[in-house]
Formats: C-alpha cells, structure tokens, sequence
C-alpha cells in the first residue's frame, strides 16, 4: 500500500474558502489557548479565592486592560468559531447563493455578537452595571 506524501497531509485551504479565511482560522487558533488560558488564569487563580462575587467582577473590569482581553478573546472566539461552522458547511458542498447567504448571515452574526460583548465589557467597566 503506497504511503501519501507528507505534501498532502499539510493543511490547506477548502474549496470555496479563501487563502485569507484560511489564514484567520489558523492564526486564531493558538490565540485562542493563549486568550483561554489568560481568562482562566486572571478570573479563577490570580484572584483570592476566584471572582465569585458581582462585586469582585466589577473591581476586576475597572483595570482598563481586562476589557480589551476580554474583548479581544470574545472577538477572536467568534471570528474562529463562525469560520469553522463555515467549513463544516463547505463540507455540505452549498450552491454559490446558498454559501454567499451563509457568509452574509455569519459576517452580520459575529458583528452583532462582538458588539454586543464590546459594548457589555465597557458598560461593566464604566459605570459598574
């Protein structure tokens, strides 16, 4: 039985997604265990006994670098997540039209979501509501 050459096993870009989708869904892979761990790390151990508390939550968000993290790792979940349900669609192998609508319905879902997060983090963090 002939082995496959090591050429074939390399990760590449589906048919019908970009080079640059491809890119995105690779680099925010890793920048998703880095932003996981930093999350679990700050909420669960850096702080005494974790953020239990809505007040522990609320004096954690005043440092202005835990909502950009925050922010940041929120963005790069969404941006990862919706470009794999992409691919898993690609796999249905959807019509142009059916994938042109699938793509539209995703870009309008993940602004939607990282807005709402964004403008969530800054209100916790401006006001403490």
């Amino acid at each position: 039985m002939a082995q496959t050459p090591v050429s074939q096993n390399i990760s590449a870009p589906k048919s019908g997604e970009t080079a640059w989708l491809w890119l995105v869904k690779i680099a925010t892979g890793p920048l998703l265990v880095i932003f996981l761990l930093i999350h679990f790390i700050v909420n669960h151990f850096a702080a005494e006994n974790g953020l239990l508390t809505y007040a522990d939550v609320i004096a954690y968000y005043k440092n202005p670098l835990i909502p950009a993290m925050e922010i940041l790792f929120l963005a790069t979940v969404v941006t990862h997540s919706l470009i794999g349900l992409r691919g898993i669609i690609l796999d249905l192998k959807p019509s142009r039209s059916a994938l042109k609508a699938i793509d539209w319905i995703f870009v309008i879902l993940g602004i939607t979501a990282v807005s709402y997060g964004t403008w969530l983090a800054l209100t916790i963090a401006s006001t403490g509501v």
